[in-house]
Order: structure tokens, then sequence, then C-alpha cells
């Protein structure tokens, strides 16, 4: 059998215009050997440096970052953890490779607990949010059974960049979790005069407790402290919680003078008490050593009276007169046989002279 390849291969061009939407009335489609010749001859003005251009961009773009003095890097290869780049110009992979993740790590942070931070003009205060979940937070139960108001801040700063983004899913969310629950332990263990006077005592035990719980977390952060707001009662009872301390404190102020006058008056009564004593001691030994001296004197004046008794004997009368006589005052001098004794004119007055036959010998002062 002879094939026609003429006649089939017309045939086989009029099917290829049809199904390439040809027909009649239409134009041709061009051939691929012709539209080929056409690109040839045209030709791109600096299309080449374009593309350099852009592929240096893309490349440049996603391989070379910068970190600043207060963050690091974090890098990822493949969505795991690979390193961590330090401040200045780094390099990695391009994009789809590596990637990288900028944490401060310098920056402080802060969470507010029970009131929101309200900014003013130049000054910053602070008000108690309107909100339940806030006055929830700041609504806590004392030792006492009493409730309290206690806001507070959370300052924290990142410790470890690759624990705050890989082993806690929200970080932020633990924190405020975990400080509520050591603030409520902290307050717990305390009564409301406590809660409301020793602010700083509870602020340092809440730190040292929020610290270990993300420790154990490995959160990745580090708390740099916990400042207490005022403390108070609630509102409702506010008023009476005044009066009460009102009356507290001058319970104390009875006690304090109380006691500032037991200082005045028995340090006193027993400095008086130790002198009283000091002065009888002296005493005692006064007396004492002067009984051991009259004692030794008279010893001595016994050895010596033993040896020559006579001379010894008119000596002591005669020292025992000179001490004797001065304090004696006027002093009459009469005869031992006198009987009869005249009045005397003058006897307080100076020295006379009588008459020797009234044998009076004198008087003097």
């Amino acid at each position: 059998m002879n094939w026609d390849w003429e006649k089939l291969r017309e045939n086989q061009q009029k099917f290829e215009k049809k199904k390439d939407g040809g027909g009649p009335g239409m134009p041709i489609p061009p051939q691929m050997d012709e539209l080929l010749n056409k690109f040839k001859g045209f030709k791109f003005p600096g299309g080449i440096l374009v593309v350099v251009i852009l592929l240096a961009l893309f490349f440049g773009s996603s391989t070379f970052f910068t970190i600043k003095l207060d963050e690091v890097g974090v890098i990822q290869r493949f969505g795991k953890y690979n390193r961590i780049a330090q401040p200045g110009l780094s390099f990695k992979f391009p994009a789809g490779i590596e990637k990288v993740t900028k944490v401060k790590i310098k920056r402080i942070y802060k969470e507010e607990f029970g009131f929101q931070t309200v900014q003013g003009q130049g000054s910053s205060n602070y008000r108690f949010s309107n909100e339940s979940s806030s006055q929830e937070t700041s609504l806590m139960l004392t030792g006492d059974l009493n409730v309290a108001v206690v806001p507070w801040i959370v300052q924290y700063r990142i410790s470890n960049p690759r624990n705050y983004l890989f082993e806690v899913k929200d970080v932020r969310a633990i924190l405020r979790d975990m400080s509520e629950a050591s603030m409520r332990t902290v307050v717990g263990d305390r009564s409301i005069n406590e809660v409301i006077s020793k602010r700083e005592e509870i602020a340092l035990a809440a730190k040292e407790m929020l610290q270990n719980e993300m420790n154990r977390a490995k959160s990745g952060i580090n708390i740099v402290t916990i400042e207490m707001k005022k403390t108070n009662v609630p509102e409702p009872v506010q008023n009476s919680f005044n009066e009460v301390n009102q009356a507290t404190q001058e319970k104390e102020q009875t006690i304090y003078k109380a006691r500032e006058e037991y200082n005045k008056a028995v340090p006193l009564a027993r400095g008086e008490a130790k002198r009283v004593i000091k002065d009888a001691e002296g005493y005692a030994i006064d007396r004492v050593n002067r009984a051991q001296g009259d004692a030794a004197n008279f010893s001595a004046v016994y050895k010596e009276y033993v040896k020559a008794k006579d001379v010894t004997k008119k000596r002591i009368y005669l020292e025992s007169m000179l001490e004797i006589f001065p304090n004696l005052g006027a002093k009459y001098i009469i005869d031992s046989e006198q009987q009869n004794l005249l009045p005397f004119l003058n006897m307080g007055g100076a020295t006379s002279t009588f008459n020797p036959q009234n044998r009076f010998l004198k008087k003097s002062e």
C-alpha cells in the first residue's frame, strides 16, 4: 500500500492550525524558529547589569545584617537554634536557610499590676484600672484575714535570649501569672498593718520568690526590681480602717510617753542607788583604814610604853593636854583649899588680875 505523504502532511498542518486557534479569516501563528530569530536580533540595554544589581541587593540584604549595642542576634538554621550574633556587622546564609531574630538584652521592661500608668505633660502618674481583671489582681487576702489593695510593678531584663525565645511559649503571660502568685503568697503571710507599712520587705521577698520561679521555668529573664505602690484597704472600709489606725497610733503614742517617763525615772533612781552604794563603800573603806591605822599606832605606842613607862606616860599626858586645852575656852585656876567663893564681876570680860589674898591666881581667856 502506497502512502500519500504530501496529503498526510497537509492534513496535519490543518489540524495544528485548528488546535492553536487558527481558522478561516485568522492569521497563522509564526513558527518557533521565526520567533527565535526575531528575539536574537533584539538587545536589552544594560539588562545583565540590572540583573546583577538586583541579585547583589537580594543576597546582601539577606546575608549581611547589623546588631546594635543594646541587643544580640539569635540565628536559626532551618528553624533550629544555631548561634548568637554579637553587636556589630555579621554574616549569615541567605533567607530560607538562616533567620536572625534581634533581642534587646539591655532594655528594662516592666509589667504593671493593679493600675495603669498615665503619661502626662512632662511627667507620668498612675491611676487604678477600672478593669475587673486588674481589680482582682490587686485585691489580696492578708494573714489576719483582711483584704488589701496591693498594686506593684515588676521590672525585668532578658538575660538568656535562647531560653527567652524557645523555652517558653509566652514569657509575658507566665511572668504575670508567677508574679501574681508570688505576691499573693508573700502578702498572705503578713498582717494588714505589715502590708501597709513594710512594703520594701514585701517587695524583696516577692522578688526573690519570683526569680526562683522564672529560673525554674527557664524563661531567660532576670528580675531587676519589684516596686510596691501605695497599699491600702478597699474603699468601702477605708474610713473605718483609718479610725482603727488612728486609735492604734494614739495607743502607741501613749505607750511611747510612758516609756519615756520610765526611761527618765528608772535610770535616775538606779544612778542614785549606785551613788549611795559607792558612798557607803567609800565610808566603810575609810573607817576600816582609820581603825587599822589607830590599831597600828596604838601597837607602836604600847611597844614604846613597855620600854619606858614613866616617860611614855608623861608624854602621852602632855600630848593629850595639848589637844584638850585649846578647846576648853576661858579657864579659872582655883586653890584646892578655897572654901568660899565670892561673886565675880565682869567674868566674861578681858583678863584681870586678883589680889593674892583672895587666893585667886589669874583669869585668862
